[in-house]
């Protein structure tokens, strides 16, 4: 049966095997194909010679958040962002709380079609302060985001990658270079969790994390999504938490989420709010500084506390900022002492609204002379 024409963009990062396929090495799947196969993100493929992108310039849909929703709770607060994703994923998470999108493989899904320029334009047009990629993983989505953030980037508009951080280090060294912040998602702290509900590997995910913490200026933050009896144990939270105090230091904010049931995993409880707080004392006894809960209604759990007079620096009820207790330089007001983050010295007020946004063309631009 003849294959269908397999259209996209030229993508980066493989090379051909001497049996004659092609190995993607964008990530530590290391996908090998033939001609007209794709990966296991079924995004990438093999056309002829080379591997294409077959998403590039497609999006199943773009909406304006708040930041805290990525969640970043440290990067320009209170701030929208436009949030934008494709289809497919590298994991395959059985625990996936936006499956219709990763696991994707209708490119229907894929409705809306925008250029880089485009959905940089349509940032500036809406106010928002920065682009996220989101609701499925930017990784396998490398050259588009790539150009969306450059295209950003000279339109003052920041860019921010949710990502789960599997991903190979000479393109993460590419990607990450193009981003302002990212928040990191660390699905569980046992090689077993990752393979068994991940088909993946932890290693890499830690690898990311050292590395944008130790090689680049990007801003990132951790989530951890705690699911009942797989990765929510005490002593599995304490592991987590040691070595992110070793590894990274104790600046970077950690949220732990609540699971519900979902995709695979239906048979599962919802995550009780008593696991979320236990795993935040953890964190906070370990020595974390920022120790946030996250999917549930805890006023507590997700505002920011100085750590050095424990003052109140930002209180958050959901989406909603509250308070603001911070200096123009992201300082305690009470004490002077410094609060981790990207900051300015008035906050957002988007607050938890939710906004769909149509992309517009754009005219293309003029060659250079």
């Amino acid at each position: 049966m003849e294959q269908p024409v397999m259209e996209g963009k030229a993508g980066r990062y493989w090379h051909l095997l001497e049996d004659g396929r092609l190995q993607c090495d964008v990530c530590p799947r290391y996908c090998k194909l033939h001609d007209g196969q794709r990966g296991l993100c079924f995004v990438r493929g093999r056309r002829d010679g080379e591997i294409v992108l077959t998403t590039y310039g497609r999006s199943s849909g773009f909406c304006i958040d708040p930041i805290e929703k990525k969640p970043l709770n440290h990067f320009l607060p209170g701030t929208p962002v436009l949030s934008f994703g494709t289809a497919g994923c590298n994991l395959t998470c059985k625990f996936c709380q936006n499956w219709d999108i990763s696991k994707a493989r209708e490119f229907d899904r894929l409705q809306d079609v925008a250029s880089p320029d485009a959905i940089a334009a349509a940032a500036v047009r809406s106010g928002s302060r920065s682009v996220a990629f989101t609701y499925n993983d930017p990784v396998i989505f490398l050259e588009y985001a790539v150009d969306v953030a450059q295209a950003c980037r000279e339109r003052g508009i920041k860019t921010v990658a949710v990502s789960a951080g599997y991903i190979c280090p000479e393109p993460r060294i590419e990607f990450f270079r193009h981003m302002d912040a990212a928040n990191i998602d660390l699905k569980g702290f046992t090689e077993g969790f990752y393979k068994n509900l991940c088909t993946g590997h932890l290693q890499p995910v830690l690898d990311t994390l050292e590395y944008l913490k130790h090689e680049t200026e990007v801003w990132f933050e951790i989530t951890t999504l705690l699911i009942p009896g797989e990765n929510d144990k005490p002593a599995e939270v304490e592991a987590l938490c040691g070595w992110v105090i070793e590894h990274l230091g104790s600046d970077v904010p950690l949220h732990f989420t609540a699971f519900h049931p979902d995709w695979k995993m239906r048979d599962k409880p919802p995550t009780p709010p008593a696991t979320l707080r236990m795993a935040r004392r953890i964190g906070i006894e370990t020595g974390l500084r920022y120790v946030y809960t996250g999917n549930i209604r805890d006023p507590e759990g997700q505002s920011t506390y100085c750590h050095g007079c424990k003052a109140l620096l930002i209180g958050r009820d959901w989406y909603e900022l509250s308070t603001w207790h911070l200096t123009a330089n992201g300082s305690c007001r009470n004490c002077g002492t410094p609060c981790a983050g990207v900051f300015e010295d008035r906050y957002g007020c988007w607050g938890q609204r939710r906004q769909r946004v149509v992309v517009k063309p754009v005219a293309s631009r003029p060659a250079a002379q």
